[in-house]
């Protein structure tokens, strides 16, 4: 799928972004499966902040319309009965896109979500999100090098951020918030010695 959004990696800039008072959200997805253009998503959950704190949330359980695969309820916990009556994805994206606005997005591995959050427009003839993101993954290579992993759960354990439930698209996006905000502050710090 082709990439409609501009990554920020610059961490100066980040911090320059934040410390201006820009918007971000942080937002996850969970899906149906790992390819966006056969696969749908069944939970989005984001959290808006700035400088200032936590501006707005966003969450909702989405129905795919077909069967959540049994390997997705067992990493997600996310059932057949809890999306039967739910909205579906064409209800959901205008609300979303109204919820983002043009703040900064963030994720842990984001274009995975970018790309879900794509495929769903174009199936369902909206327009591209053409929003900047940031990839909390790629800045946490960047921050902590020497960490083992740079998976989600394994930097807020490593971390001690406290992750949620894991694997549920609201508690990650607050993860990775937590994640974005802990690299600002240990790399601020690092500049100061």
């Amino acid at each position: 799928m082709k990439h409609y959004n501009r990554i920020l990696q610059d961490n100066r800039r980040l911090l320059k972004l934040y410390n201006s008072g820009a918007v971000f959200t942080a937002f996850d997805t969970e899906t149906t499966g790992i390819k966006a253009e056969e696969c749908t998503i069944i939970e989005i959950g984001a959290v808006k902040f700035s400088k200032d704190g936590e501006l707005d949330r966003f969450s909702t359980l989405i129905n795919p319309n077909i069967p959540i695969p049994p390997i997705i309820t067992q990493i997600t916990h996310i059932t057949n009965s809890m999306v039967s009556k739910k909205p579906r994805i064409n209800e959901v994206l205008p609300q979303f896109i109204d919820f983002i606005g043009d703040s900064i997005l963030m994720g842990h591995n984001v274009q995975f979500d970018l790309n879900f959050l794509n495929s769903e427009c174009e199936k369902n003839g909206f327009s591209y999100v053409r929003n900047n993101a940031l990839d909390t993954l790629r800045i946490s290579r960047w921050a902590y090098p020497k960490a083992e992993r740079h998976k989600l759960d394994y930097l807020a354990d490593a971390l001690k951020i406290n992750k949620g439930n894991s694997h549920r698209a609201f508690d990650d996006a607050v993860t990775c918030k937590e994640l974005f905000l802990r690299i600002l502050n240990d790399t601020v710090q690092c500049q100061k010695l």
